[in-house]
């Protein structure tokens, strides 16, 4: 009963799933947009910015990010340090050869 009890409390109605799907799905649309431009240096870093924006909603929505424990956001926030640091040495390194 109780486990039942911390689902319910913690879930979102439905149109808010909706909205945020149809916030991925323009999104993507304009990832796909951005990418068959020209717009020189700033294609990937707008599609970066992007996925980050898609991945924040995944995160807080779908995977229900904000009711999760403390020890368990500060896990997901190391990891997504990890991963911002990989993409600087990574593009660092891209831009100097």
């Amino acid at each position: 009963m109780e486990k039942h009890d911390y689902y319910h409390e913690h879930s979102h109605g439905y149109g808010i799933y909706i909205l945020v799907w149809l916030a991925l799905l323009a999104l993507t649309a304009i990832t796909v947009t951005i990418a068959g431009m020209n717009i020189g240096r700033f294609t990937v870093a707008t599609a970066l910015i992007i996925a980050s924006v898609k991945a924040y909603l995944v995160l807080t929505i779908f995977m229900h990010l904000r009711s999760e424990s403390k020890a368990f956001r500060v896990f997901v926030f190391v990891a997504l340090l990890f991963l911002i640091i990989s993409f600087i040495l990574l593009f660092t390194d891209y831009s100097f050869h």
